[in-house]
């Protein structure tokens, strides 16, 4: 719904005033020194906002007025940004920093863990040759045994088919002799 009449020109002189305000500001500004400019800032009161609420004029709302802070604030201002903004990059490259040294160390802990396996293998390996070596040098006394064992076997067999015949024999003899 678009204002008329005296409310349209209510709208009108607020929107104007801001830039009236501005105008006023840096005018003042480019025609001190620079060396006074922080002085008048601070000398100048800052005018207090004009609060929103409902004019005489038929329940139409008046807006806030833009008030720009005054030199010296947006030089400690941004003084303080730039000290918060150096804690908080300083405690980021701190983080990270540890993590790289964290880093570095479980790679050093990781290297020597497999050096210690290297030595282990390498030990096993060791290990296992001289065993193939002892065992490659006990391989004659094996065959000899190997071999005392078939000969035993095959005398075993022998000794069996010896009883055996004693025991046919004897068989015999003892019919013979009962005749």
């Amino acid at each position: 719904m678009a204002a008329t009449g005296d409310d349209a020109a209510a709208m009108d002189s607020i929107s104007r005033a801001p830039a009236a305000h501005l105008a006023a500001l840096n005018a003042a500004a480019t025609s001190s020194s620079p060396a006074e400019a922080p002085q008048d800032v601070a000398e100048t009161p800052a005018l207090p906002p004009k609060k929103a609420g409902t004019s005489s004029d038929g329940g139409v709302e008046t807006a806030e007025e833009a008030v720009e802070p005054a030199e010296l604030d947006i030089n400690e201002l941004c003084t303080d940004m730039f000290e918060k903004m150096s804690v908080f990059l300083q405690g980021e490259l701190t983080g990270t920093c540890e993590d790289y040294r964290l880093l570095e160390n479980m790679n050093k802990l990781t290297s020597l863990k497999y050096m210690e396996m290297k030595d282990i293998s390498i030990n096993i390996s060791r290990n296992l040759q001289d065993l193939n070596n002892k065992y490659v040098s006990l391989q004659p006394y094996l065959d000899q045994i190997n071999q005392i064992e078939e000969q035993v076997s095959s005398l075993e067999q022998a000794a069996y088919k010896l009883d055996t015949y004693s025991k046919k024999l004897e068989a015999r003899f003892k019919k013979l002799e009962k005749r």
